[in-house]
């Protein structure tokens, strides 16, 4: 059974760092891509950045230059590194996989419980 779980989050003021992470359990043979989304209250959940299995990256808008994505393969845990946070980041991140490959008996995506992260001015 596929697991995700995050880890990291807090409280932190306008201009701090967090550094989350996401540990990934639960299946063999799948290549993973793998993401972070946020959904602030009232609002829905959105896409922040998400690193493929072929190490390419991409982020939100709002977060290039400030939140940096990576991955330990070994360990199967992913990260998000955030620096400059603003009050407009609080919200709670949530871990996503999307499992692939032939021999995967996984196929799918999957999703974490979710860690929040509250940026006070």
């Amino acid at each position: 059974q596929v697991h995700l779980v995050e880890s990291g989050g807090g409280s932190v003021q306008a201009g701090g760092s967090l550094r989350l992470s996401c540990a990934a359990s639960g299946y063999t043979y799948c290549s993973a891509d793998m993401s972070w989304y946020r959904q602030a209250p009232g609002k829905e959940r959105e896409f922040v950045s998400a690193i493929d299995s072929n190490g390419s990256t991409r982020y939100a808008d709002s977060v290039k230059g400030r939140f940096t994505i990576s991955q330990d393969n070994p360990k199967n845990t992913l990260y998000l590194q955030m620096n400059s946070l603003k009050p407009e980041d609080t919200a709670m991140y949530y871990c996503r996989t999307r499992l692939r490959g032939g021999y995967c008996s996984d196929v799918g995506a999957y999703w974490g419980q979710g860690t929040q992260v509250t940026v006070s001015s």
